[in-house]
């Protein structure tokens, strides 16, 4: 395993993604990021951590990413609030990326982190009925409104992420790895998940 690994975990909403990158940090003995990424990047920025729990609502800007990458300063820029998270949250995907091997969930880090040579993208989805299933026990959705609910957290994080990436959301072409995680188990998922990246 490479000592600048690092894994982006991106998920349709009820397939498991999130556990998936939880477990997988854990077999290879890695931090994994996710609501701690939040709080971090709130911390830095010194908005409040309300403003970055659900990202996927807010979109409205171009060329971010180039601006991050060329080392400009955030507040120097007369962007707009969710655009200036945006760029927040890259800037400290890039920095955990750089402390040294992790997992990080969602956040579009898997384009913001796309230059890294020994960076694994993978994608979690599974078939719409098995979500709204997990979405219901595990996450204790209504059941008259799980479907509706899982649809529409699916097409805001589409909407984000092919806003601020250009990229279409579970395009197989952008990912190393995409897997069907709950019609072979997520346990499954993980192994299949570790047996890949011990491999890159």
């Amino acid at each position: 395993m490479k000592s600048d690994l690092v894994v982006t975990i991106s998920r349709q909403y009820g397939s498991g993604g999130r556990e998936v990158g939880q477990k997988l940090a854990q077999r290879l003995g890695l931090p994994c990021y996710d609501k701690e990424l939040i709080n971090l990047a709130a911390q830095k920025s010194g908005f409040s951590p309300s403003h970055f729990e659900e990202p996927e609502q807010q979109a409205s800007s171009s060329m971010l990413f180039s601006l991050l990458r060329a080392g400009s300063i955030i507040n120097s820029y007369d962007l707009p609030l969710n655009d200036k998270i945006y760029l927040v949250q890259s800037k400290v995907i890039r920095q955990l990326a750089e402390e040294g091997p992790c997992v990080i969930v969602g956040r579009c880090a898997d384009y913001i982190l796309e230059d890294l040579p020994h960076c694994v993208r993978v994608f979690i989805h599974a078939p719409l009925p098995l979500r709204v299933e997990r979405g219901r026990t595990a996450y204790g959705l209504p059941q008259d409104k799980a479907e509706d609910i899982i649809e529409k957290t699916d097409k805001r994080r589409s909407t984000y992420y092919n806003y601020y990436t250009g990229i279409r959301f579970g395009d197989a072409r952008h990912y190393h790895v995409a897997m069907d995680s709950l019609s072979i188990g997520l346990d499954n998922a993980v192994a299949v998940l570790e047996a890949y990246v011990r491999s890159f």
